[in-house]
């Protein structure tokens, strides 16, 4: 590896750097006595930008990736591009949705951390090494509890901040704990040499140790989804952050952190042709002494015994108390809270049944890719609510569709698709994420965790509807029209849009996906 190979592969990277540079010597320097929305608009506009040469970066890049000796640390194509890809659109609209906000005057810093953060992002979706996938997850997190803190003139966005914070401190613990616990068992932080590693513990008595580290893994990640046990921190984070952060939190955190499991188990399914190592023997350097095992054919990896089964829980939990749970919220925030808990359970439920090969990965990244843009069209939406009626619970929403109808619609369409309603979007995104787990296996327990998905999809339909039901049956204790700013009305119909038209067309979305995945590059051991 050089400096040159570095900076070809994180040009992504260094353009949202320079960008967030920009903003803060532009803001600071020569826009300091302008007005507010000025300064918004000239700090979102150069955000944007910075997001637009990144993705023109992502993709044009070609398949080569960086490595240091034998140990891949940064891939590029693949997964890390739809990712990627993903990641600097979500945060392009929201930047867009700060020029009409007015939660602070720090705009020029807001922007620098969002691009920041959607650094760190970048980085988890194509890190290959634990190290890499550490500080990739840190720089997203520290930026993540600045900007849930930032309406410096909300109670409750400190308290969320600071709750957000002490979880997120811990949940590293744990991602640490298990991190350690991998390289002492392995000799190595490159997630390939992991896996191969794995095939060899069987013969010794480390499985137990290893099965604990991926527990601490799964919990260190789960924490980032907002998967139950560990998924505390949302709802207060949702309520409080203000609502372009809140978007952001909701859409961006879970592409990278999804990316980077789906990365794990695209690695962990790796076909290594054991079968030609030299007299079928395969030699693994642990920690402890080098491991001699007979492997004459390819067998099931037993790194996903433990992962898949731990996963599989978190799935079915949070699909059960995010759904549950959100039917006794009067705060449309916390719903939303709630039901990211329950979205993240489903993706949960693919990564437990996941297979190599494009069917499995496609589905997940097709999933969290329209998931992250309805959620940022839904929070914009409250958002305006919220500026409008000065609070985000149901009641606010009473006669929406009489006081401002455009908006009303917008509502309508995202919260059905999140419901899974045809022929929007997130319809075709539980589609075919259920298709996909019943493709790699149709046993009693998949079967189970499938109908529970579809039950629980059926329960989410009823507390979406309570919102929809005060915005058009329910009439307006206040008739006042709700104004929407233009810029705030074009990303939210830029949003409401792209849920319809990409369900009334899901093969484009699901095409260009396929087009980039599966691109991975891996470690073979060598012979002897």
């Amino acid at each position: 590896m050089n400096y040159a190979d570095l900076f070809r592969v994180t040009l992504p990277e260094t353009a949202l750097e320079v960008a967030a540079l920009l903003v803060l010597v532009v803001d600071l320097g020569f826009l300091r006595k302008a007005a507010l929305t000025v300064r918004a608009a000239v700090a979102a506009l150069l955000g944007v930008a910075g997001c637009g040469v990144a993705l023109w970066f992502v993709l044009t890049a070609g398949g080569a990736s960086l490595s240091f000796g034998n140990d891949l640390l940064l891939t590029v194509g693949g997964t890390a591009a739809v990712a990627q890809a993903g990641i600097l659109v979500l945060t392009a609209l929201t930047l867009l949705l700060l020029i009409d906000a007015a939660f602070t005057r720090h705009v020029g810093e807001f922007v620098g951390v969002v691009l920041m953060a959607a650094t760190g992002g970048l980085v988890i979706s194509a890190a290959q090494d634990l190290l890499v996938i550490f500080v990739g997850l840190e720089l997203l997190s520290l930026g993540l509890y600045i900007l849930t803190a930032f309406a410096k003139k909300s109670a409750k966005s400190a308290e969320s901040a600071l709750k957000y914070y002490l979880f997120g401190g811990m949940s590293a613990a744990f991602l640490l704990f298990g991190f350690s616990y991998l390289y002492g068992l392995s000799g190595s932080t490159n997630l390939h040499k992991i896996v191969i590693a794995s095939y060899a513990l069987s013969t010794v008595g480390a499985w137990p140790l290893w099965a604990l580290a991926l527990v601490m893994v799964a919990a260190g990640l789960g924490f980032k989804v907002a998967a139950v046990p560990f998924h505390l921190w949302a709802p207060d984070t949702y309520e409080g952050a203000p609502a372009p952060a809140a978007a952001f939190i909701a859409s961006v955190s879970k592409v990278a952190s999804f990316a980077l499991l789906i990365t794990v188990g695209s690695i962990a399914l790796n076909p290594f042709d054991f079968s030609r190592t030299a007299h079928g023997v395969l030699r693994v350097q642990l920690s402890f002494g080098v491991i001699t095992s007979e492997v004459l054919t390819p067998r099931p990896l037993g790194f996903l015994a433990p992962w898949a089964t731990v996963l599989a829980v978190m799935a079915a939990a949070s699909m059960l108390v995010g759904n549950l749970a959100a039917l006794a919220q009067i705060s449309v925030r916390r719903l939303l809270a709630y039901s990211a808990i329950a979205h993240a359970g489903y993706i949960l439920l693919g990564l437990a049944y996941f297979s190599y090969g494009s069917r499995s990965a496609n589905a997940i990244l097709y999933y969290t890719l329209t998931y992250g843009l309805t959620t940022i069209g839904a929070f914009g939406a409250i958002g305006v609510v919220e500026r409008a009626t000065g609070s985000d619970r149901m009641g606010a929403f009473l006669g929406l569709h009489k006081r401002n109808p455009v908006l009303a619609a917008v509502v309508l369409v995202l919260f059905l698709s999140l419901a899974g309603i045809p022929p929007l979007v997130g319809f075709w995104a539980k589609f075919n994420l259920f298709a996909a787990v019943l493709s790699v296996h149709a046993g009693p327990v998949s079967l189970a965790l499938v109908a529970l998905a579809v039950g629980m999809s059926a329960v989410s339909l009823y507390y979406y509807l309570q919102v929809l039901k005060r915005a058009y049956v329910m009439p307006a204790v206040n008739d006042e029209p709700i104004r929407v700013r233009p810029v705030t009305m074009l990303v939210l119909l830029l949003v409401a849009a792209g849920v319809v038209l990409l369900g009334c067309f899901p093969a484009v979305l699901q095409g260009w996906i396929a087009s980039f995945y599966p691109i991975i590059d891996y470690v073979r051991m060598p012979p002897g």
